[in-house]
């Protein structure tokens, strides 16, 4: 059998995991070189766990091997009448080989099914990961520290003096005035640094939520994390308790509005991983977490639970909730055992039928901006 100038025949000795900067585990093929389309290959992708299923390549299988124009060279199937007899079934692993944290498959909002990446949860301790998670730590929408941008970060990482975003608050202790006898560094320079970390010892719940670069959980969802459990405390305690798809934490987690359930298994997962936690417990250690601003206690529905349902005629959706927020309320998606008021426009359905059967109160929109009395 004649193969394409661009195939060849060659034996895969192994199949190693490499992890990106976003965390995704790929598989790569380390082949016997050959010389394929001109070009020797001595290793090939296999894009992810589904893929090396559905090919059936095993670990000492001959493979077929091909390279496209100048695309990475892929492995296409194994050729089966020459697998021998000690040829090996590889088995994905449930860790991240660089760090040891756990490895998951997402559900996919919009299929419902597993995402066909496996990614590390050991976002703030994963060197593979670490470089682009501390300069997301340090940016402008998180702590924004000034001096300390995405250069200074990548040679203090290549220094071995910031490895994860405790080591930022540690600097001045461990490295002293050592960093002003780099070059490009001088002792004024290292005091404005020192001064600017220093000035970020104080940070709001929500900026602090940002920084940790959760998947999913950008400047907005972390606002909104913020605003819903008050204060770091509460928020860390129903994290580290939360399991995915069970219990009161998960359900209060998954009912806010805006979260759903695929971001809230992400910020389980990432709060189920020992090394985060033991990162951002270091990190409270160093730093005041100030709760966001909450509306006065004197609002009639400060703390309490709200669902829109039906059409609203006075105001949208989005400034409903923004109100309602504002007023310091949690606005969530479903009703539950756990929902204070529903204010039910036109065309409400089950909703509206799940509040009556549950005892909770109900109004019209009149009603309902009449009690925060800000019509």
């Amino acid at each position: 059998h004649k193969f394409p100038a661009e195939q060849a025949q060659t034996i895969l000795s192994d199949i190693r995991i490499q992890v990106g900067r976003t965390g995704s585990l790929t598989p790569v093929a380390i082949l016997e070189p050959v010389t394929v389309g001109g070009v020797v290959v001595s290793n090939a992708t296999l894009h992810n766990e589904d893929e090396i299923e559905r090919k059936g390549v095993w670990i000492g299988d001959t493979v077929v091997v091909q390279r496209a124009g100048d695309v990475i060279p892929q492995v296409v199937r194994p050729i089966l009448e020459k697998r021998p007899s000690d040829a090996l079934p590889y088995v994905f692993p449930e860790t991240c080989p660089v760090c040891g944290s756990h490895a998951v498959r997402e559900l996919n909002p919009k299929t419902g099914k597993p995402d066909v990446a496996r990614r590390c949860t050991g976002g703030l301790i994963c060197p593979a990961q670490a470089v682009e998670r501390l300069r997301h730590f340090v940016s402008r929408l998180a702590f924004d520290i000034e001096g300390l941008g995405d250069k200074q970060i990548t040679f203090f990482w290549e220094q071995e003096l910031i490895r994860n975003p405790v080591d930022i608050f540690d600097l001045a202790t461990k490295a002293g005035n050592t960093i002003a006898e780099f070059e490009g560094w001088g002792e004024l320079s290292v005091r404005n640094l020192y001064a600017a970390i220093d000035e970020r010892r104080t940070i709001g719940l929500d900026r602090f939520i940002n920084a940790l670069g959760i998947r999913h959980v950008g400047e907005t969802t972390a606002r909104l994390l913020a605003r819903t459990y008050g204060d770091f405390t509460a928020f860390r305690i129903a994290m580290a308790t939360a399991t995915v798809g069970e219990g009161d934490d998960w359900t209060y987690l998954v009912d806010i509005d805006g979260i759903g359930e695929t971001v809230a298994a992400a910020i389980v997962d990432f709060f189920d991983e020992p090394h985060n936690l033991a990162v951002v417990d270091g990190l409270a250690e160093h730093l005041t977490i100030e709760a966001v601003e909450q509306a006065t206690g004197g609002s009639p529905v400060s703390g309490k639970t709200v669902v829109f349902t039906g059409s609203l005629e006075e105001m949208t959706r989005q400034e409903a909730k923004a109100r309602a927020e504002g007023l310091g309320a949690k606005v969530a998606g479903t009703v539950s055992v756990r929902t204070d008021f529903v204010v039910a426009g036109p065309g409400a359905g089950t909703k509206l039928k799940k509040a009556v059967e549950l005892g909770v109160t109900v109004m019209t929109e009149t009603e309902w901006l009449e009690f925060i009395a800000e019509k």
